[in-house]
């Protein structure tokens, strides 16, 4: 919170006057097209605070400041501005001013007419709106530039003018709908510094819409971080850089390590498989937990003084900074064998028909599952091996309509012929192995991926080949624990994609491990043994429920 605003709230709340609540949003819900963009939001704002609306494209941020403004009128839900219920008021009787990206101002005017634009359509005397223009660009330092077109001035020049003929009108409240989002960084930073300024002046409530985290921290005295139209959390920058309520707030604002943890008790926490004192209290006994630690809260120390031991993977120069990443435990990994083969399709030139499909691997699990189910064995054997018919002429896909097979549980290879109805035929072999699968129980985690086969023309055309080795392997990781599925961040190889020639190639695929950001002065070499350490009030810990 602004030190004028900090100061004057506890002066009032030590006097027993609590802060004018100017702003009540009730229970905002909105629709466009039947899909929910505000899910029922309740959000006071008192006057003289520079409250910030703060998430990503699409989170409703916009939408809310639009339905205050009266350009959108809400599905349900009252919006209550000092006492009175204006949902149904129109915009230009309400007692606020916006301030759009797009400024929108009067090119066939100069500054000043710009500015004195809405004094004039009020029919205020003139000698008046002299006074009080003067004063709005002296506020905001274009008290020279008052003759000048409007197309002749900067765009940081321009947003200066937007804001002051908002201004001149003396409303109780500005709204700012991402202003700063078309000025190049340096101007963004400057008008940051004079938002702040010019709020603090003139005394008024400023709610302010960003994307920009920085910008949020910077100029706010509330946050209001908002995702998929609901509030995440409301509170000062400070609280909400060191308390984010769940993992969507520690990962939007700023940028956090965030690792499962366990609760052992007041003022003692548990990752990494080590106890560790904290600051939090109030949770379950051994309650799981999310534990964040923020990059600038962690030093690299000698392994004998870490509270954790890693190994330093990469190291990136941020002009003020090292970014280091420290990894302190690899991830759960497995590796299969992908078979590449020729491509050599079964050609029926009478029916004007191309066939082919991969030999495939499956394991008893798979086996059992066809057989309990026979209704879904056909699909299951086609889309592991990959089985396609097509008109060559056309490139047009032929269905495939039998399939000759048996299922055994036995190890060993078994014949799949396939089909279709013009007499086209190709076989491939269905083998029976045993299940690929590491359990990591130092991790708590279970990984399992199928060796495969593939064309070289399939591995090719992949545009997100990744995914696809996934897919083909059938890559699937587990946690031991409550059998959630755990995400496969690693996909190793080390074959060219547009080039594979026949033969067999490893695929590794991997869990994440615990990897750590660190932000230093000093330049640490990569592959260098080090230790972490950092102080308990730099644990920062959320419930796990709260996943946001």
């Amino acid at each position: 919170m602004s030190d004028n605003v900090t100061k004057t709230n506890e002066v009032q709340k030590t006097a027993g006057i609590m802060p004018k609540k100017l702003i009540q949003f009730k229970n905002i819900v909105k629709k466009f097209d039947g899909q929910l963009v505000l899910k029922g939001i309740n959000l006071d704002i008192y006057e003289n605070e520079f409250v910030t609306l703060l998430g990503p494209s699409g989170c409703g941020k916009t939408t809310l400041l639009r339905i205050l403004g009266g350009f959108l009128e809400p599905d349900e839900g009252e919006v209550i501005f000092d006492g009175e219920n204006i949902a149904n008021l129109p915009p230009y009787k309400r007692d606020l001013n916006t301030v759009f990206q797009k400024y929108a101002l009067f090119p066939h005017m100069n500054v000043f007419d710009n500015v004195a634009f809405g004094l004039k359509i009020k029919k205020e005397p003139k000698d008046i709106i002299y006074q009080k223009v003067t004063r709005m660009l002296k506020l905001v330092g274009l008290e020279d530039f008052g003759k000048r077109g409007v197309h002749e001035m900067s765009g940081g020049q321009q947003q200066r003018v937007a804001i002051a003929r908002a201004l001149v009108n003396e409303p109780k409240v500005l709204l700012l709908d991402e202003p700063l989002g078309a000025l190049d960084a340096k101007l963004r930073k400057g008008m940051q510094r004079e938002l702040k300024k010019i709020q603090k002046e003139v005394g008024i409530t400023f709610i302010f819409v960003t994307h920009d985290q920085e910008e949020a921290l910077t100029m706010s005295d509330k946050i209001v971080i908002m995702k998929d139209g609901n509030i995440q959390q409301i509170g000062s920058p400070t609280d909400i850089y060191n308390e984010p309520v769940n993992r969507y707030v520690a990962n939007f604002i700023g940028e956090s390590n965030i690792v499962d943890g366990i609760m052992i008790k007041d003022h003692k926490v548990m990752f990494e498989d080590r106890q560790f004192d904290c600051v939090d209290a109030g949770f379950g006994t051994n309650e799981k937990v999310d534990v964040v630690i923020r990059p600038e809260d962690l030093d690299i120390v000698p392994v004998k003084e870490g509270k954790l031991r890693g190994i330093v993977r990469s190291t990136l120069f941020k002009g003020v900074h090292y970014e280091t990443v420290v990894e302190t435990k690899a991830g759960t990994s497995i590796t299969v064998e992908m078979v590449v083969s020729e491509d050599k399709p079964v050609v029926n030139e009478a029916a004007g028909e191309m066939m082919s499909a991969n030999d495939f691997y499956v394991d008893a699990d798979d086996v059992s599952e066809m057989i309990e189910h026979p209704e879904n064995a056909d699909a299951f054997i086609i889309d592991r091996a990959d089985a396609q018919a097509w008109d060559p002429t056309s490139d047009e896909r032929i269905s495939i309509t039998k399939l000759d097979y048996e299922l055994s549980l036995k190890n060993g290879r078994y014949p799949v012929t396939f089909h279709t109805a013009a007499g086209t035929t190709v076989t491939a072999d269905m083998i029976v192995q045993e299940a690929n699968r590491f359990v990591a129980e130092e991790h708590g985690e279970e990984i399992y991926a199928v060796n495969f086969f593939k064309k070289a023309d399939e591995i090719a055309e992949s545009i997100a080949l990744e995914t696809d080795l996934k897919i083909w392997a059938n890559a699937q990781a587990y946690d031991l624990e409550d059998g959630n599925p755990v995400e496969i961040v690693s996909v190793e190889y080390d074959f060219d994609p547009a080039n594979v020639a026949p033969g067999s190639y490893p695929v590794t695929f991997k869990t994440r491990g615990y990897e750590y950001r660190v932000d230093t002065t000093k330049e640490t070499e990569v592959g260098a043994v080090v230790g972490l350490t950092f102080d308990p009030e730099d644990l920062h810990i959320m419930e796990k429920s709260q996943i946001g």
